[in-house]
C-alpha cells in the first residue's frame, strides 16, 4: 500500500509540474501530442517551432450530424493530404440548436460522428482545430437564456459550455489529430455596437431559435471575456498543453470606441493592439483574427502586437473574393507573402468543399479555386524551410 501511495503522489506532482509548465506557456515534452506555446511566445509541435497554412472545412464534423450516412469529410481529408494541407479548422458543434437534436437525445451516437471524423483527419495526417462553440446564440438558444448570460458563470448557457468543453477535451486530448482548441467564431465583432439591436441573432423558430430577441441578445466585451476566459480555464482542467485560441475576428476599425464610447470613431493603431489584448485575454494564449478585403493590410500590425504580447498570431480565416482570373490569382499570392512576411505562426483560408459558398469563397481540389491549394502547399514548403 506504502509503494500505491508513492506512486499515486508521485503521479500527483508530475501532474502539478505539468500543469504548471502550461499555465506559464512552456513547451511540453517532445513526444506530447498537439501544438503549444513555448515561453517566448511561439508555437512548437514536436518540439520544433510551428509554422504553417491550412484551411477552414467548416461543415467536416456537421455534415454527419445532419446524416450519419454522408461521410464525405473523409474523401475530403484525403484530398487535404494529396495537396499537403497540414490541417483544418472546423465546427465542432451545431450552428442551430435544431442540430443539437442528436446530442441531447443519443450522446453515444453523436460523439462515435465526431470520433469518425477526428479518426479520418488523422489517418490521413491533417491536423484539426475544433471551434466549439461556433455560433455566438446556438448555446443560449439551446438552453433557453438570452446570449448575455455568456457573461454569467453561473447560467445554464456557462454550465452547458463547461460540460461539452470537458466531454469533447478529455476525449480528444491524447489523439495526436488535435492541434489546438477553440471556443467560437467571430463574437467580438458583436460585442458593444452602436447600433446592436440591428444586429442581434437571427430568429429562426424551426431551427430552434426563441421567436423574439431583446437587448439582453446584446454581448459587450466584459462579457465576451467572462466566456473566453471561463471557457479557457475549462480546457486547462484536461488539457494543459495545447494552445487555446478565441476564434476572434480582428478588431472592427472602431473597436476600442465601440467599447468605450458606443461611436464609430476610428481607432488609432494603439488602440486597435490594445483590442487585440483585450479580445484575446489570458488564459487564451494566441492572438486571433480573421482578415479580408482592406483588414488584409492589417496583419503586419496585428503580428507586431502578437509578438508584444508574446503570444502567436492565428490568421483563422484569409481569402480573396475572385476565383480564376489573373487578377484573383495574383492578390491571393500577395497575401500568402503578407502571412509569410508578417511571422504569423497559423493561417486558414475560408473555405474548403463548402457548397453553400460557391459564388464566394469555396475552394475544392477540382473546382476553379482549386489552384489556391497549390499556392498554399508552395508557401508551407517556404515556411519549413526558413
Amino acid at each position: 500500500m506504502w509503494r500505491r501511495g508513492l506512486i499515486v503522489i508521485a503521479w500527483g506532482l508530475a501532474a502539478a509540474l505539468a500543469c504548471a509548465a502550461g499555465a506559464r506557456g512552456e513547451s511540453p515534452p517532445a513526444s506530447r501530442p498537439g501544438v503549444t506555446v513555448d515561453a517566448g511566445g511561439r508555437l512548437v509541435k514536436d518540439g520544433r517551432p510551428l509554422r504553417a497554412i491550412g484551411v477552414n472545412y467548416f461543415s467536416a464534423f456537421l455534415r454527419t450530424i445532419k446524416s450519419a450516412d454522408d461521410r464525405s469529410y473523409d474523401a475530403g481529408f484525403a484530398a487535404l493530404a494529396e495537396h499537403k494541407i497540414p490541417f483544418a479548422r472546423f465546427a465542432a458543434t451545431g450552428f442551430w440548436p435544431a442540430d443539437m437534436k442528436l446530442y441531447r437525445e443519443d450522446k453515444a451516437a453523436y460523439f462515435q460522428r465526431m470520433d469518425a471524423v477526428v479518426k479520418s483527419a488523422g489517418q490521413h495526417g491533417v491536423g484539426l482545430l475544433p471551434s466549439l462553440f461556433w455560433q455566438l446564440a446556438m448555446v443560449p438558444d439551446l438552453v433557453g437564456e438570452p446570449c448575455d448570460q455568456w457573461g454569467n458563470p453561473a447560467s445554464k448557457t456557462c454550465e452547458f459550455m463547461r460540460t461539452y468543453t470537458r466531454e469533447v477535451v478529455t476525449r480528444y486530448k491524447d489523439s495526436p489529430a488535435i492541434w489546438g482548441w477553440e471556443f467560437g467564431n467571430e463574437y467580438n465583432l458583436a460585442a458593444d455596437l452602436p447600433n446592436a439591436a440591428l444586429h442581434r441573432p437571427q430568429i429562426v423558430p424551426r431551427l430552434g431559435t426563441p421567436e423574439t430577441r431583446s437587448t439582453r441578445d446584446e454581448i459587450t466585451r466584459e462579457v465576451l471575456r467572462t466566456a473566453l476566459s471561463e471557457f479557457a480555464r475549462e480546457v486547462r482542467r484536461h488539457d494543459p498543453y495545447r494552445f487555446v485560441t478565441s476564434g476572434n475576428s480582428i478588431p472592427r476599425d472602431s473597436a476600442w470606441h465601440n467599447w468605450k464610447e458606443r461611436s464609430w470613431k476610428a481607432d488609432t493603431p494603439e488602440q486597435f493592439a490594445e483590442m487585440l489584448a483585450v479580445e484575446n485575454p489570458d488564459p487564451i494564449n494566441v492572438i486571433s483574427i480573421h482578415a479580408y478585403s482592406e483588414a488584409l493590410e492589417k496583419i503586419p500590425a496585428a503580428a507586431e502586437a502578437a509578438e508584444r504580447l508574446k503570444k502567436p498570431l492565428l490568421i483563422g480565416e484569409f481569402q480573396v473574393h475572385d476565383a480564376a482570373s489573373e487578377a484573383a490569382e495574383a492578390a491571393f499570392r500577395g497575401v500568402l507573402e503578407r502571412i509569410e512576411k508578417s511571422g504569423a505562426a497559423l493561417a486558414a483560408v475560408w473555405v474548403y468543399d463548402l457548397a453553400a459558398q460557391k459564388k464566394d469563397f469555396n475552394v475544392t481540389a477540382t473546382n476553379a479555386r482549386a489552384w489556391q491549394l497549390k499556392a498554399i502547399a508552395e508557401a508551407n514548403r517556404r515556411l519549413a524551410g526558413r
